[in-house]
């Protein structure tokens, strides 16, 4: 994970690069002048055209710097600090580069993506800064596989405490456990869709008698206890359905933080799944827009 010092890394290094280049691209492109327009032909739209590509490229290496892990060609914090900073100035030379000037071509569709890319980087800067403090906040600082740890030892409390209730509750409190269900398909984490079900029939009888009721949340099941819980014959009955509703509320405060933290880490594959196509597709366009520069112009 990003985290937040990146922006300001070495007193914010790469800011002042991105301001420099800033203003050393602006101030070459004011040097344009005379008869001839300002844009992408004059020597001045060349150097600023080379300098945007070359940007493009170094910016897509990031990828294979995050695998590099015995590099020594500096460190990856300060790899993603030039990222973002070196990202957003890039918006600022390739317009330069272009001076505005747009059309229905290859040209402006590298652009275009650029743009996209760029954009696409700030939400995923975004992502990256707020996320790992919202999974944090989730999980309480602990690993996924403590929350599933968790998860299993209240299942098995729960098991427990309706082995010995009636058997219409062991059969719920059985089959809503075996019947929970966490993850799923790409929309089912992103929205963290629950499609639980448990056995809600009123009598153990045969297959034929067993009816399928939706456990949303738990809550269905956790209201199915409640109501046994008047008409529990026995005060011991009462009082392992009452712990029975305990052990069940915090399973179902475990269940959501599970789903919340599939949900958060899907939003972040989610992003790279969009950024990187993107990328490479305006590596694609620049390859055009650099090619037939230089066989028509």
């Amino acid at each position: 994970m990003i985290h937040q010092n990146v922006l300001r890394y070495r007193n914010a290094r790469y800011a002042w690069w991105a301001l420099g280049l800033s203003m050393a691209s602006a101030a070459l492109y004011l040097t344009q002048g005379g008869n001839r327009r300002p844009g992408g032909g004059t020597w001045q739209g060349y150097v600023l055209g080379t300098v945007g590509a070359l940007l493009i490229v170094w910016l897509s290496l990031l990828g294979m710097r995050k695998r590099q892990y015995n590099s020594r060609s500096g460190s990856l914090q300060g790899w993603t600090s030039a990222h973002i900073w070196l990202g957003l100035a890039l918006l600022l030379v390739a317009t330069l580069h272009c001076a505005g000037l747009f059309g229905w071509n290859v040209h402006t569709l590298a652009y275009a993506l650029m743009c996209i890319v760029i954009v696409s980087g700030i939400v995923g800067l975004y992502a990256y800064l707020s996320t790992p403090r919202q999974l944090s906040l989730n999980s309480g600082g602990a690993p996924r596989a403590a929350l599933f740890e968790e998860l299993f030892g209240l299942d098995r409390q729960s098991r427990d405490l309706a082995r010995v209730c009636d058997p219409v509750v062991n059969q719920a409190i059985r089959s809503s456990i075996e019947r929970t269900s966490i993850g799923g398909g790409v929309l089912r984490q992103l929205l963290a869709v629950d499609r639980s079900l448990f056995v809600a029939s009123a009598s153990v009888e045969g297959a034929a008698g067993v009816q399928l009721a939706s456990n949303f949340d738990q809550q269905a099941v956790m209201d199915f206890v409640a109501r046994r819980v008047p008409q529990a014959a026995k005060r011991a009955e009462t009082a392992n359905l009452q712990a029975l509703l305990v052990v069940l509320s915090r399973r179902q405060a475990v269940l959501r933080r599970i789903r919340r933290d599939i949900q958060l880490q899907g939003l972040l594959r989610l992003w790279l799944y969009v950024h990187v196509p993107l990328t490479v597709a305006l590596l694609g366009a620049l390859v055009v827009h650099i090619v037939t520069t230089f066989m028509y112009w």
